[in-house]
């Protein structure tokens, strides 16, 4: 490690980023992962269930989808570079009795192909699964691959169930959750080595249903998908200051959770802090917001999440830490509030 000479004492420097670090994995350095959940969750499905089919739009290997058609190269469909068409087909494919499990890039799903999903995916009602790589900010390639608004956009689409998981285990349970539930559903995904956090906790995933991971009296940390497992760590920094956190993990962001949430908002004495990998505007943040005020419930309130601006370029940790993301920035953020 180079050190550098600050009033004449020598400090350590951090090590320099390589443009890797713009794809870099999420999972803290020594924790576990498992490859390709999604693809092996979905092959497991599949085997009970012959309807079920596999699409995506030339990004097989970088959705995990590539691990179903290898196992089933008769039920994937591989339909190039045209989100429209893909989601058209998929919409056709599900009047007929198929259930697709459509692949994509979020900001392609969310931006790119609305109208098509609006129109003949959710109008119809269609039994339509769709799964989409790099939600938030999980790449470092600037606001063309930062999908930053997919949760503000999907969840106002009606008959969407929108879905946020945390990791691995997560995302092996949703698969057949949403496989079982019959109509639309919109799913973030987490690819590749996507690390292990829940089984530490004897999580089961439940449609519609939020989970207390962890008790404390200081504060709640009510999260979705990454950054679940961000606050996870952010308690483990924040009890070093003697902070007790509870986290309630939200994975369903529609239909959201009402009863569970008031519940958990409602023990006196403790702030109430929303964070999620999405924009501050149209997320778990302001869905939570809104449920309190309706509900007459009035904690001490903070949210942390993405600024309603476009992103900038560069190394994950980097702008994790930018963005008030990271595990320290979160711990940090919250410190500065109690």
């Amino acid at each position: 490690m180079k050190l550098e000479k600050t009033s004449g004492v020598a400090a350590p420097t951090k090590p320099r980023l390589t443009t890797s670090a713009m794809i870099a994995s999420i999972a803290a350095e020594g924790q576990a992962t498992k490859p390709a959940p999604f693809g092996h969750a979905l092959i497991e499905v599949a085997r009970r269930r012959p309807e079920i089919i596999g699409m995506t739009a030339d990004l097989g290997k970088y959705t995990d989808l590539h691990v179903f058609a290898k196992e089933f190269p008769d039920r994937y469909y591989q339909m190039g570079m045209a989100e429209q068409l893909l989601f058209g087909s998929a919409s056709g494919l599900a009047s007929e009795g198929f259930i697709p499990f459509v692949t994509t890039y979020a900001v392609f799903a969310s931006r790119r192909a609305y109208d098509f999903i609006h129109q003949t995916i959710a109008e119809e009602n269609r039994n339509v699964k769709i799964a989409c790589a790099l939600p938030g900010l999980t790449s470092g390639y600037g606001p063309s691959h930062q999908a930053t608004e997919d949760l503000a956009l999907l969840r106002a689409m009606p008959n969407m169930m929108v879905i946020d998981p945390c990791d691995a285990l997560e995302i092996e349970q949703v698969v057949p959750a949403i496989a079982e539930h019959k109509g639309p559903v919109y799913m973030r995904l987490l690819r590749g080595q996507v690390p292990l956090v829940l089984d530490e906790y004897g999580y089961q995933f439940e449609l519609g249903k939020a989970k207390q991971l962890r008790d404390g009296e200081d504060v709640l940390i009510i999260s979705s998908g990454l950054l679940t497992m961000r606050a996870l760590e952010a308690v483990k920094l924040l009890a070093a200051d003697r902070i007790k956190a509870a986290v309630l993990h939200v994975p369903t962001i529609k239909p959201l959770d009402v009863e569970t949430i008031m519940a958990a908002c409602r023990k006196s004495g403790r702030a109430v802090v929303v964070a999620e990998n999405h924009s501050v505007i149209g997320g778990l943040g302001e869905a939570v917001a809104a449920v309190l005020m309706r509900e007459r419930i009035y904690p001490a309130f903070h949210h942390i999440g993405l600024p309603d601006e476009f992103l900038a370029a560069g190394a994950l940790p980097t702008l994790h830490d930018r963005y008030g993301i990271s595990a320290s920035a979160i711990t940090n953020s919250i410190k500065s509030w109690l």
